[in-house]
């Protein structure tokens, strides 16, 4: 049984358009990163930790445990070698998108594969390019709250997609779930017999 640690509903849609099973069973951690810690080593942790999380709550009752594959996944958005995670207000969603108009950046997304026999990581990064915004465009957008529970204040699969003229690596990543990557965790452990 492959379950998805995560409440995102863009991971759901991917993992359901790519033709896969799974039940949906939230991890609740904290999300802040450590102080110094690299991007990567960030959303690999914390893929990692709601992976566990998750497997630890669904395998202490099951009689089968070695039947439970737990994927989890987080994604961030860095510029300058600073992380720029979900927005706290409509202020903060202005200042990332300030921030990365006119500009590229790297989308970063950790996933983990947690089974009976242990957790496989791995991360995907993908450069992403913004044209040059408004003051009004941001102030626009940001009303509308679509930046609000997204990485880098802003989701390609949305609005924002008419100021990304070009990326380089997985689009899917970008949503939150690079889903070749994701199947190739999938078939190294067998975890869809």
């Amino acid at each position: 049984m492959l379950v998805l640690a995560s409440s995102s509903p863009r991971r759901s849609e991917l993992l359901t358009q790519a033709g896969y099973r799974f039940r949906v069973h939230p991890a609740h951690i904290p999300e802040d990163p450590l102080p110094g810690e690299d991007s990567i080593v960030y959303v690999t942790r914390l893929a990692r930790e709601k992976a566990e999380a998750v497997f630890r709550d669904l395998t202490t009752a099951s009689p089968n445990p070695e039947k439970i594959s737990v994927l989890g996944a987080d994604t961030t958005v860095t510029l300058d070698n600073t992380i720029l995670g979900k927005p706290l207000d409509a202020a903060d969603a202005a200042r990332m998108l300030r921030l990365l108009s006119g500009r590229s950046h790297r989308v970063i997304t950790g996933v983990a594969l947690v089974t009976a026999a242990g957790a496989e990581v791995a991360a995907e990064a993908t450069a992403v390019r913004f044209l040059t915004l408004s003051d009004a465009e941001i102030a626009d957008y940001v009303a509308g709250g679509e930046p609000m529970d997204k990485a880098g204040a802003y989701a390609i699969q949305g609005r924002a997609a008419r100021w990304i003229p070009r990326i380089e690596g997985c689009y899917f990543n970008v949503m939150g779930l690079p889903l070749s990557l994701v199947s190739s965790l999938l078939e190294s452990c067998n975890c869809l017999e």
